[in-house]
Protein backbone atom coordinates (compact mmCIF):
# COMPACT_ATOMS: atom_id res chain seq x y z
CA UNK A 1 0.00 0.00 0.00
CA UNK A 2 0.91 3.52 -0.43
CA UNK A 3 1.75 5.81 2.52
CA UNK A 4 3.14 9.85 2.66
CA UNK A 5 5.67 10.53 4.82
CA UNK A 6 8.14 13.72 4.75
CA UNK A 7 6.16 14.97 1.37
CA UNK A 8 6.53 11.65 -0.53
CA UNK A 9 4.43 9.02 -0.94
CA UNK A 10 6.25 5.55 -0.65
CA UNK A 11 4.75 2.40 -1.67
CA UNK A 12 5.13 -0.21 1.41
CA UNK A 13 4.93 -4.32 2.32
CA UNK A 14 2.24 -4.77 4.71
CA UNK A 15 0.24 -7.49 6.50
CA UNK A 16 -3.97 -6.78 6.56
CA UNK A 17 -3.28 -3.57 5.38
CA UNK A 18 -1.53 -2.51 8.64
CA UNK A 19 1.83 -0.77 9.88
CA UNK A 20 2.85 -2.73 12.34
CA UNK A 21 1.23 -5.95 11.27
CA UNK A 22 -1.23 -7.88 13.24
CA UNK A 23 -0.70 -8.64 16.85
CA UNK A 24 -0.93 -12.17 17.40
CA UNK A 25 -1.91 -12.55 21.12
CA UNK A 26 -1.86 -16.46 22.03
CA UNK A 27 -2.12 -17.87 25.68
CA UNK A 28 0.77 -20.47 26.90
CA UNK A 29 0.16 -24.12 25.84
CA UNK A 30 -2.17 -23.13 22.37
CA UNK A 31 -1.70 -24.04 19.10
CA UNK A 32 -0.85 -21.62 16.73
CA UNK A 33 -2.20 -21.87 12.92
CA UNK A 34 -1.50 -18.81 10.64
CA UNK A 35 -2.57 -18.74 6.95
CA UNK A 36 -0.58 -16.99 4.77
CA UNK A 37 -1.75 -15.44 1.81
CA UNK A 38 1.41 -13.71 -0.32
CA UNK A 39 0.05 -11.05 -2.64
CA UNK A 40 3.15 -9.25 -3.13
CA UNK A 41 5.58 -9.20 -6.09
CA UNK A 42 8.06 -11.53 -4.50
CA UNK A 43 8.45 -14.57 -2.14
CA UNK A 44 8.49 -14.35 1.64
CA UNK A 45 8.25 -16.39 4.36
CA UNK A 46 7.03 -15.55 7.84
CA UNK A 47 9.39 -16.69 10.99
CA UNK A 48 7.83 -16.43 14.17
CA UNK A 49 11.21 -14.98 16.32
CA UNK A 50 11.84 -16.56 19.48
CA UNK A 51 9.14 -19.18 19.41
CA UNK A 52 10.71 -22.27 20.57
CA UNK A 53 9.33 -24.67 17.81
CA UNK A 54 10.00 -27.97 19.59
CA UNK A 55 9.82 -30.51 16.90
CA UNK A 56 8.43 -28.06 14.60
CA UNK A 57 11.15 -27.00 12.20
CA UNK A 58 9.13 -27.58 9.49
CA UNK A 59 7.03 -24.29 10.73
CA UNK A 60 9.89 -21.93 11.89
CA UNK A 61 9.83 -19.75 8.30
CA UNK A 62 13.34 -18.86 7.41
CA UNK A 63 13.83 -18.27 4.21
CA UNK A 64 16.09 -21.19 2.21
CA UNK A 65 17.02 -22.45 5.74
CA UNK A 66 13.44 -24.13 6.79
CA UNK A 67 11.29 -23.87 3.63
CA UNK A 68 11.74 -22.14 0.08
CA UNK A 69 9.45 -18.55 0.12
CA UNK A 70 5.72 -18.86 -0.73
CA UNK A 71 5.84 -17.42 -4.18
CA UNK A 72 3.46 -14.30 -5.54
CA UNK A 73 -0.08 -15.39 -5.20
CA UNK A 74 0.67 -18.45 -3.56
CA UNK A 75 0.03 -19.53 0.70
CA UNK A 76 0.81 -21.08 2.53
CA UNK A 77 0.09 -22.74 6.86
CA UNK A 78 2.65 -22.38 9.85
CA UNK A 79 1.18 -24.58 12.66
CA UNK A 80 3.30 -25.08 15.62
CA UNK A 81 2.42 -25.10 19.46
CA UNK A 82 4.10 -22.59 21.96
CA UNK A 83 4.83 -23.99 25.47
CA UNK A 84 6.41 -22.84 28.88
CA UNK A 85 7.36 -19.37 26.84
CA UNK A 86 5.22 -15.92 28.49
CA UNK A 87 5.71 -12.62 27.31
CA UNK A 88 6.72 -11.02 24.25
CA UNK A 89 8.16 -12.29 20.63
CA UNK A 90 7.61 -10.82 17.45
CA UNK A 91 6.97 -12.03 13.89
CA UNK A 92 8.56 -10.99 10.35
CA UNK A 93 9.47 -12.03 7.03
CA UNK A 94 12.63 -14.16 6.77
CA UNK A 95 13.17 -13.01 3.10
CA UNK A 96 15.21 -10.13 1.92
CA UNK A 97 14.76 -6.63 3.85
CA UNK A 98 10.77 -7.16 4.02
CA UNK A 99 10.76 -7.28 8.05
CA UNK A 100 10.98 -3.40 8.01
CA UNK A 101 7.50 -3.33 7.46
CA UNK A 102 6.20 -6.83 7.79
CA UNK A 103 6.51 -7.60 11.25
CA UNK A 104 4.36 -7.60 14.45
CA UNK A 105 4.07 -8.18 18.41
CA UNK A 106 3.64 -11.81 19.03
CA UNK A 107 2.09 -11.61 22.81
CA UNK A 108 1.91 -15.08 24.92
CA UNK A 109 -0.27 -14.67 27.74
CA UNK A 110 0.23 -16.59 31.01
CA UNK A 111 -2.05 -19.32 31.98
CA UNK A 112 -5.17 -17.87 34.10
CA UNK A 113 -3.57 -14.47 33.46
CA UNK A 114 -1.20 -14.50 36.50
CA UNK A 115 1.64 -12.43 36.65
CA UNK A 116 4.44 -12.85 38.83
CA UNK A 117 3.82 -8.79 39.50
CA UNK A 118 0.85 -6.31 39.97
CA UNK A 119 -1.29 -7.06 36.99
CA UNK A 120 -1.09 -3.82 34.25
CA UNK A 121 -4.51 -1.84 33.55
CA UNK A 122 -3.27 -2.79 29.57
CA UNK A 123 -0.20 -3.77 27.86
CA UNK A 124 0.92 -1.85 24.82
CA UNK A 125 2.88 -3.33 22.01
CA UNK A 126 5.65 -0.16 21.35
CA UNK A 127 7.00 -1.85 17.99
CA UNK A 128 10.51 0.64 16.98
CA UNK A 129 11.48 0.29 13.33
CA UNK A 130 12.99 2.11 10.40
CA UNK A 131 11.11 4.39 7.30
CA UNK A 132 12.62 3.39 4.35
CA UNK A 133 11.18 5.36 1.34
CA UNK A 134 13.62 3.12 -0.75
CA UNK A 135 11.97 -0.26 -2.44
CA UNK A 136 13.16 -2.75 0.56
CA UNK A 137 13.81 -5.43 -2.17
CA UNK A 138 16.23 -2.60 -4.10
CA UNK A 139 17.73 -2.65 -0.78
CA UNK A 140 18.15 -5.87 -0.53
CA UNK A 141 19.50 -6.64 -3.97
CA UNK A 142 22.55 -3.29 -3.57
CA UNK A 143 23.72 -4.61 -0.58
CA UNK A 144 24.14 -7.89 -1.96
CA UNK A 145 26.22 -6.32 -4.69
CA UNK A 146 28.25 -4.63 -1.66
CA UNK A 147 26.94 -1.18 -1.95
CA UNK A 148 25.68 -0.66 2.16
CA UNK A 149 25.31 3.18 1.47
CA UNK A 150 21.33 3.85 1.77
CA UNK A 151 20.26 4.61 4.77
CA UNK A 152 16.51 4.86 6.29
CA UNK A 153 15.58 8.44 6.63
CA UNK A 154 13.59 7.95 10.36
CA UNK A 155 13.32 6.17 13.37
CA UNK A 156 9.60 5.16 13.98
CA UNK A 157 7.15 4.29 16.77
CA UNK A 158 4.33 1.74 15.97
CA UNK A 159 4.74 3.13 12.49
CA UNK A 160 4.58 7.06 13.14
CA UNK A 161 7.85 9.35 12.50
CA UNK A 162 6.86 11.70 15.48
CA UNK A 163 7.01 15.41 15.33
CA UNK A 164 10.67 15.77 15.14
CA UNK A 165 10.54 14.88 11.39
CA UNK A 166 8.50 17.10 9.20
CA UNK A 167 8.64 19.13 5.42
CA UNK A 168 6.68 21.99 4.59
CA UNK A 169 7.00 22.87 8.03
CA UNK A 170 4.01 20.38 9.62
CA UNK A 171 4.94 17.66 11.75
CA UNK A 172 4.55 14.01 11.19
CA UNK A 173 2.16 12.37 13.34
CA UNK A 174 3.12 10.48 16.67
CA UNK A 175 2.29 7.71 18.82
CA UNK A 176 0.18 8.45 21.72
CA UNK A 177 -0.33 6.52 24.57
CA UNK A 178 -3.10 7.59 26.89
CA UNK A 179 -2.63 6.55 30.32
CA UNK A 180 -4.94 7.35 33.61
CA UNK A 181 -2.69 8.76 37.03
CA UNK A 182 -2.36 5.86 39.09
CA UNK A 183 -2.89 2.62 36.69
CA UNK A 184 0.49 0.52 35.54
CA UNK A 185 1.39 -0.07 31.95
CA UNK A 186 3.02 -3.04 30.32
CA UNK A 187 4.71 -1.78 27.54
CA UNK A 188 6.58 -4.61 25.11
CA UNK A 189 8.87 -3.62 22.92
CA UNK A 190 10.25 -4.51 20.09
CA UNK A 191 13.06 -3.68 17.86
CA UNK A 192 11.94 -4.47 14.52
CA UNK A 193 14.85 -2.11 12.59
CA UNK A 194 17.26 -3.63 10.28
CA UNK A 195 19.91 -1.44 11.01
CA UNK A 196 20.05 0.03 14.41
CA UNK A 197 20.29 -0.76 18.24
CA UNK A 198 17.53 1.68 20.32
CA UNK A 199 17.69 3.80 23.37
CA UNK A 200 13.94 3.96 24.50
CA UNK A 201 12.88 7.29 27.62
CA UNK A 202 9.68 8.70 28.59
CA UNK A 203 10.38 11.94 30.26
CA UNK A 204 9.13 12.02 33.68
CA UNK A 205 8.82 8.36 34.42
CA UNK A 206 10.42 5.17 34.91
CA UNK A 207 10.42 1.75 33.70
CA UNK A 208 10.92 -1.84 35.81
CA UNK A 209 11.78 -4.84 33.17
CA UNK A 210 10.26 -7.54 33.99
CA UNK A 211 10.65 -10.12 30.84
CA UNK A 212 12.09 -10.34 27.68
CA UNK A 213 12.19 -12.77 24.55
CA UNK A 214 9.18 -14.72 26.55
CA UNK A 215 10.71 -14.99 29.93
CA UNK A 216 10.45 -13.40 33.23
CA UNK A 217 13.46 -11.41 34.42
CA UNK A 218 14.21 -10.45 38.15
CA UNK A 219 12.43 -7.09 38.04
CA UNK A 220 15.20 -4.15 37.50
CA UNK A 221 14.70 -0.25 38.00
CA UNK A 222 15.59 1.54 34.95
CA UNK A 223 14.95 5.08 33.41
CA UNK A 224 16.17 3.70 29.91
CA UNK A 225 15.87 0.82 28.04
CA UNK A 226 18.29 -0.80 25.21
CA UNK A 227 17.16 -2.24 23.09
CA UNK A 228 18.80 -4.30 19.90
CA UNK A 229 17.67 -5.85 16.30
CA UNK A 230 15.81 -8.94 17.20
CA UNK A 231 15.10 -8.18 20.95
CA UNK A 232 11.91 -8.11 22.75
CA UNK A 233 11.58 -6.20 26.46
CA UNK A 234 8.48 -5.99 28.55
CA UNK A 235 8.69 -3.20 31.57
CA UNK A 236 6.21 -1.70 33.61
CA UNK A 237 5.62 1.90 33.61
CA UNK A 238 3.37 3.48 36.66
CA UNK A 239 1.64 6.60 35.40
CA UNK A 240 2.45 8.65 38.24
CA UNK A 241 3.49 11.62 37.21
CA UNK A 242 1.67 14.82 37.44
CA UNK A 243 -1.50 14.66 34.60
CA UNK A 244 0.13 16.08 31.42
CA UNK A 245 2.03 15.38 28.16
CA UNK A 246 5.01 13.73 28.41
CA UNK A 247 7.63 13.01 25.54
CA UNK A 248 8.62 9.25 24.57
CA UNK A 249 11.74 8.92 22.31
CA UNK A 250 13.40 5.88 20.85
CA UNK A 251 16.91 7.06 19.52
CA UNK A 252 19.18 4.23 17.62
CA UNK A 253 23.06 4.10 18.83
CA UNK A 254 26.36 3.44 16.69
CA UNK A 255 29.79 3.24 17.80
CA UNK A 256 31.66 6.68 17.02
CA UNK A 257 34.68 7.26 14.33
CA UNK A 258 36.29 5.54 12.71
CA UNK A 259 33.67 3.35 12.19
CA UNK A 260 31.50 3.55 9.17
CA UNK A 261 28.83 6.25 10.45
CA UNK A 262 25.35 6.60 9.06
CA UNK A 263 22.43 9.29 10.19
CA UNK A 264 21.07 9.65 13.74
CA UNK A 265 17.97 8.51 14.08
CA UNK A 266 14.69 9.34 16.11
CA UNK A 267 10.73 8.79 16.90
CA UNK A 268 9.54 11.14 19.12
CA UNK A 269 5.76 9.48 20.47
CA UNK A 270 3.52 11.17 23.66
CA UNK A 271 2.37 10.27 26.61
CA UNK A 272 -1.03 12.14 27.36
CA UNK A 273 -2.45 11.83 30.50
CA UNK A 274 -6.46 11.63 30.84
CA UNK A 275 -7.73 15.23 31.87
CA UNK A 276 -4.38 16.88 31.08
CA UNK A 277 -5.68 19.99 28.61
CA UNK A 278 -4.79 19.45 24.89
CA UNK A 279 -2.22 22.06 24.86
CA UNK A 280 -0.59 20.87 27.88
CA UNK A 281 -1.83 24.11 29.70
CA UNK A 282 0.75 25.82 27.28
CA UNK A 283 3.48 24.70 28.88
CA UNK A 284 6.45 22.97 26.98
CA UNK A 285 5.71 19.30 26.87
CA UNK A 286 8.72 17.57 28.88
CA UNK A 287 11.34 15.79 26.80
CA UNK A 288 13.87 12.94 28.13
CA UNK A 289 17.46 13.71 27.74
CA UNK A 290 18.97 11.02 25.79
CA UNK A 291 22.35 10.07 26.02
CA UNK A 292 24.59 10.71 23.13
CA UNK A 293 23.79 8.63 20.06
CA UNK A 294 27.96 7.13 20.15
CA UNK A 295 27.87 6.18 23.54
CA UNK A 296 27.13 2.64 23.45
CA UNK A 297 28.26 1.99 27.00
CA UNK A 298 24.59 2.33 27.96
CA UNK A 299 23.63 -0.70 26.12
CA UNK A 300 26.42 -2.78 27.79
CA UNK A 301 25.01 -1.61 31.47
CA UNK A 302 21.37 -2.14 30.67
CA UNK A 303 22.06 -5.48 29.21
CA UNK A 304 24.46 -6.94 32.03
CA UNK A 305 21.87 -5.60 34.71
CA UNK A 306 19.36 -8.03 33.73
CA UNK A 307 18.88 -12.06 35.31
CA UNK A 308 16.15 -14.17 34.84
CA UNK A 309 13.41 -15.05 37.30
CA UNK A 310 15.09 -18.18 38.53
CA UNK A 311 13.18 -21.15 37.92
CA UNK A 312 14.35 -24.85 38.54
CA UNK A 313 13.61 -25.80 34.98
CA UNK A 314 14.27 -23.38 32.79
CA UNK A 315 17.22 -21.90 34.16
CA UNK A 316 19.76 -25.21 35.12
CA UNK A 317 22.93 -24.60 33.95
CA UNK A 318 24.17 -26.92 32.20
CA UNK A 319 27.57 -27.41 34.78
CA UNK A 320 29.25 -30.06 32.40
CA UNK A 321 29.85 -28.88 28.35
CA UNK A 322 30.33 -31.34 25.86
CA UNK A 323 31.19 -28.68 22.82
CA UNK A 324 32.87 -25.23 23.49
CA UNK A 325 33.05 -23.03 20.58
CA UNK A 326 34.20 -19.24 20.02
CA UNK A 327 33.34 -17.63 17.27
CA UNK A 328 34.85 -14.53 16.50
CA UNK A 329 32.03 -11.69 14.74
CA UNK A 330 33.88 -9.27 11.89
CA UNK A 331 34.22 -8.26 8.94
CA UNK A 332 36.30 -9.01 6.08
CA UNK A 333 36.44 -8.93 2.49
CA UNK A 334 36.71 -10.92 -0.96
CA UNK A 335 37.69 -10.11 -4.68
CA UNK A 336 35.22 -9.05 -6.83
CA UNK A 337 34.50 -11.35 -10.27
CA UNK A 338 36.86 -14.10 -10.26
CA UNK A 339 40.22 -12.24 -9.18
CA UNK A 340 42.18 -14.43 -7.00
CA UNK A 341 44.01 -11.77 -5.76
CA UNK A 342 43.18 -7.72 -4.86
CA UNK A 343 43.97 -4.80 -3.10
CA UNK A 344 42.54 -4.19 0.34
CA UNK A 345 41.02 -2.12 2.65
CA UNK A 346 38.57 -1.18 1.73
CA UNK A 347 39.57 -1.06 -1.74
CA UNK A 348 37.15 -1.08 -4.98
CA UNK A 349 38.16 -3.90 -6.11
CA UNK A 350 37.08 -5.79 -2.94
CA UNK A 351 33.25 -6.29 -1.55
CA UNK A 352 33.14 -6.43 1.96
CA UNK A 353 31.49 -9.42 4.02
CA UNK A 354 30.87 -10.23 7.53
CA UNK A 355 32.20 -13.64 9.07
CA UNK A 356 32.06 -15.57 11.82
CA UNK A 357 35.65 -17.50 12.35
CA UNK A 358 36.15 -15.83 9.00
CA UNK A 359 33.76 -18.14 7.25
CA UNK A 360 31.17 -15.54 5.59
CA UNK A 361 28.18 -17.59 4.92
CA UNK A 362 26.78 -18.38 1.79
CA UNK A 363 22.99 -18.56 1.76
CA UNK A 364 21.27 -20.93 -1.01
CA UNK A 365 19.06 -18.89 -2.99
CA UNK A 366 17.65 -21.92 -4.78
CA UNK A 367 17.02 -24.84 -2.14
CA UNK A 368 15.75 -25.47 1.88
CA UNK A 369 18.71 -26.59 4.01
CA UNK A 370 16.26 -28.72 6.01
CA UNK A 371 14.54 -30.19 2.95
CA UNK A 372 18.18 -31.13 1.60
CA UNK A 373 18.99 -32.56 5.30
CA UNK A 374 15.97 -34.48 5.74
CA UNK A 375 15.94 -35.82 2.44
CA UNK A 376 19.84 -37.20 2.57
CA UNK A 377 20.51 -34.93 -0.63
CA UNK A 378 23.20 -32.18 0.34
CA UNK A 379 25.90 -33.15 -1.66
CA UNK A 380 27.01 -29.62 -3.11
CA UNK A 381 24.77 -27.61 -1.12
CA UNK A 382 26.61 -27.72 2.33
CA UNK A 383 29.67 -29.11 4.26
CA UNK A 384 29.12 -29.44 8.11
CA UNK A 385 32.98 -27.66 8.80
CA UNK A 386 32.56 -24.82 10.42
CA UNK A 387 35.44 -24.33 12.72
CA UNK A 388 35.07 -23.87 16.34
CA UNK A 389 38.01 -21.76 16.68
CA UNK A 390 39.14 -18.88 13.98
CA UNK A 391 41.89 -19.91 12.03
CA UNK A 392 44.82 -17.61 14.45
CA UNK A 393 44.41 -15.76 16.86
CA UNK A 394 45.10 -11.72 17.55
CA UNK A 395 44.64 -8.70 19.40
CA UNK A 396 40.65 -9.01 18.38
CA UNK A 397 39.76 -5.54 20.16
CA UNK A 398 42.31 -3.56 18.73
CA UNK A 399 40.92 -0.56 17.32
CA UNK A 400 43.86 0.56 15.07
CA UNK A 401 42.26 -2.64 12.60
CA UNK A 402 39.26 -0.28 12.26
CA UNK A 403 40.47 2.37 9.43
CA UNK A 404 42.51 -0.20 7.09
CA UNK A 405 46.30 -0.48 7.76
CA UNK A 406 48.86 -3.14 7.29
CA UNK A 407 47.89 -5.35 10.41
CA UNK A 408 44.11 -4.95 9.50
CA UNK A 409 44.82 -5.78 5.75
CA UNK A 410 46.40 -8.98 6.21
CA UNK A 411 43.75 -10.10 8.63
CA UNK A 412 40.64 -9.08 6.29
CA UNK A 413 41.29 -11.70 3.09
CA UNK A 414 38.41 -14.32 3.75
CA UNK A 415 35.58 -16.88 1.54
CA UNK A 416 32.21 -17.62 0.90
CA UNK A 417 30.59 -20.62 1.72
CA UNK A 418 27.92 -22.60 3.02
CA UNK A 419 29.66 -24.09 6.26
CA UNK A 420 26.93 -25.56 9.44
CA UNK A 421 27.99 -27.25 12.15
CA UNK A 422 26.14 -30.28 13.18
CA UNK A 423 25.47 -31.83 17.03
CA UNK A 424 24.70 -35.10 18.65
CA UNK A 425 20.83 -34.97 20.75
CA UNK A 426 21.24 -33.84 24.19
CA UNK A 427 24.88 -31.79 23.75
CA UNK A 428 25.60 -29.36 26.26
CA UNK A 429 27.19 -26.73 24.05
CA UNK A 430 28.96 -23.53 25.13
CA UNK A 431 29.21 -20.47 22.55
CA UNK A 432 31.78 -17.45 23.38
CA UNK A 433 31.14 -15.03 20.76
CA UNK A 434 33.68 -12.76 20.61
CA UNK A 435 33.54 -9.25 18.62
CA UNK A 436 35.92 -7.76 16.77
CA UNK A 437 37.53 -4.42 15.44
CA UNK A 438 37.88 -5.88 11.71
CA UNK A 439 37.05 -2.60 9.98
CA UNK A 440 34.22 -2.10 11.94
CA UNK A 441 33.42 -2.14 16.28
CA UNK A 442 29.78 -1.75 16.34
CA UNK A 443 28.07 -4.82 18.34
CA UNK A 444 26.11 -7.45 17.10
CA UNK A 445 22.79 -9.03 18.05
CA UNK A 446 23.12 -12.92 17.62
CA UNK A 447 20.06 -14.56 17.38
CA UNK A 448 19.54 -18.13 17.32
CA UNK A 449 16.43 -20.26 15.89
CA UNK A 450 14.77 -22.88 17.86
CA UNK A 451 16.63 -21.98 20.88
CA UNK A 452 16.98 -19.69 24.32
CA UNK A 453 20.65 -19.27 25.40
CA UNK A 454 21.10 -18.38 29.08
CA UNK A 455 23.42 -15.69 28.86
CA UNK A 456 26.08 -16.42 31.95
CA UNK A 457 28.44 -13.26 30.83
CA UNK A 458 28.85 -10.33 28.84
CA UNK A 459 32.28 -8.43 28.81
CA UNK A 460 34.28 -5.54 27.60
CA UNK A 461 37.45 -6.90 25.69
CA UNK A 462 39.17 -9.58 24.58
CA UNK A 463 37.87 -12.98 26.66
CA UNK A 464 40.09 -14.26 28.86
CA UNK A 465 39.79 -17.73 29.41
CA UNK A 466 41.48 -18.08 33.11
CA UNK A 467 39.92 -15.27 35.08
CA UNK A 468 36.53 -14.28 32.71
CA UNK A 469 34.72 -17.72 33.52
CA UNK A 470 34.59 -16.77 37.38
CA UNK A 471 32.42 -13.99 36.24
CA UNK A 472 29.73 -16.09 35.16
CA UNK A 473 26.07 -16.68 36.59
CA UNK A 474 25.52 -19.63 37.42
CA UNK A 475 22.19 -18.94 39.64
CA UNK A 476 20.04 -16.86 37.49
CA UNK A 477 21.12 -16.43 33.60
CA UNK A 478 18.84 -14.46 31.64
CA UNK A 479 17.40 -16.77 28.72
CA UNK A 480 17.83 -14.96 25.46
CA UNK A 481 17.16 -15.78 21.92
CA UNK A 482 18.75 -12.91 21.08
CA UNK A 483 21.97 -12.29 23.24
CA UNK A 484 23.76 -8.57 22.49
CA UNK A 485 27.20 -9.02 21.93
CA UNK A 486 28.54 -5.96 23.15
CA UNK A 487 30.95 -3.32 20.97
CA UNK A 488 34.60 -5.01 20.95
CA UNK A 489 33.35 -7.20 23.76
CA UNK A 490 32.31 -10.77 24.31
CA UNK A 491 29.09 -12.95 25.52
CA UNK A 492 29.51 -16.54 26.98
CA UNK A 493 26.23 -18.93 26.34
CA UNK A 494 25.34 -22.18 26.92
CA UNK A 495 22.39 -24.46 25.47
CA UNK A 496 21.56 -28.03 25.49
CA UNK A 497 20.51 -29.30 21.85
CA UNK A 498 17.29 -31.01 22.73
CA UNK A 499 15.13 -29.49 19.87
CA UNK A 500 16.18 -32.10 16.24
CA UNK A 501 16.07 -30.18 12.77
CA UNK A 502 18.05 -27.22 11.47
CA UNK A 503 18.57 -24.21 13.18
CA UNK A 504 19.69 -20.33 11.90
CA UNK A 505 22.10 -18.64 13.62
CA UNK A 506 22.84 -14.92 12.58
CA UNK A 507 23.38 -11.33 13.95
CA UNK A 508 20.12 -9.66 13.56
CA UNK A 509 21.47 -6.94 11.74
CA UNK A 510 19.91 -7.19 8.54
CA UNK A 511 23.29 -5.70 6.58
CA UNK A 512 25.66 -8.76 8.76
CA UNK A 513 22.63 -11.18 7.58
CA UNK A 514 23.75 -10.78 4.18
CA UNK A 515 26.97 -9.70 4.65
CA UNK A 516 27.68 -13.33 5.53
CA UNK A 517 27.19 -12.86 9.61
CA UNK A 518 25.58 -16.59 9.56
CA UNK A 519 25.18 -20.46 9.41
CA UNK A 520 23.28 -23.30 10.70
CA UNK A 521 23.20 -25.66 13.25
CA UNK A 522 21.97 -29.24 12.46
CA UNK A 523 20.56 -31.25 15.86
CA UNK A 524 20.54 -34.88 15.29
CA UNK A 525 17.61 -36.85 16.16
CA UNK A 526 17.43 -38.26 19.60
CA UNK A 527 16.56 -42.11 20.31
CA UNK A 528 12.71 -42.07 20.63
CA UNK A 529 10.29 -40.62 18.06
CA UNK A 530 9.36 -37.94 20.74
CA UNK A 531 13.13 -36.66 20.71
CA UNK A 532 13.31 -36.40 16.56
CA UNK A 533 12.46 -34.39 13.84
CA UNK A 534 8.90 -35.58 12.16
CA UNK A 535 8.33 -35.82 8.80
CA UNK A 536 7.29 -32.57 7.14
CA UNK A 537 3.43 -32.01 7.71
CA UNK A 538 0.76 -31.97 5.28
CA UNK A 539 0.86 -28.28 4.74
CA UNK A 540 4.46 -28.30 4.15
CA UNK A 541 5.06 -27.29 0.42
CA UNK A 542 8.12 -28.28 -0.97
CA UNK A 543 10.94 -26.50 -2.85
CA UNK A 544 10.45 -25.87 -6.92
CA UNK A 545 13.40 -25.35 -9.41
CA UNK A 546 12.94 -22.00 -9.42
CA UNK A 547 13.80 -21.67 -5.69
CA UNK A 548 10.04 -21.18 -4.64
CA UNK A 549 7.51 -23.51 -2.85
CA UNK A 550 5.77 -25.49 -5.22
CA UNK A 551 1.97 -24.61 -5.87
Amino acid sequence: MNQTHLCNTTKIYVVNGQLPGPTIDITDGDTVVVHVVNRLPHGLTIHWHGVRQMRSCWSDGAGFVTECPIPPGGEHVYRFNVTGQVGTLWWHAHVTCLRATVAGAFIIRPKGGRYPFPTPAKDVPIIIGEWWELDLVELDRRMHDGNFDDNPLSATINGKLGDLSNCSGKPEESFVLDVVRGDTYLLRIVNTALFSEYYFKVAGHTFTVVGADGYYLTPYKTNMVTVAPGEAIDVLMAADAPPAHYHMVALANQPPEPDPQIPGFMSRGLVRYAGSSHNNNGLPVPTPLMPSQHNTMPSYYFHSNLTGLAHPDRHRVPMHVDERLFFTLGLGSICRGTNKTCERGRSPQTIVVATMNNVSFRHPTNASLLERYYDGRTSGLYTEDLPDHPPHPYNYTDRSLIPPGPLEKALEPTFKATKLRRFRYNTSVEIMFQRTALLQSDSNPMHLHGYDFLVLATGLGNYNPKTDPKKFNYHNPRLRNTVQVPRTGWAAVRFVTDNPGMWYLHCHFEFHIIMGMATAFIVENGPTPETSLPPPPPEFKRCGANGLTKP
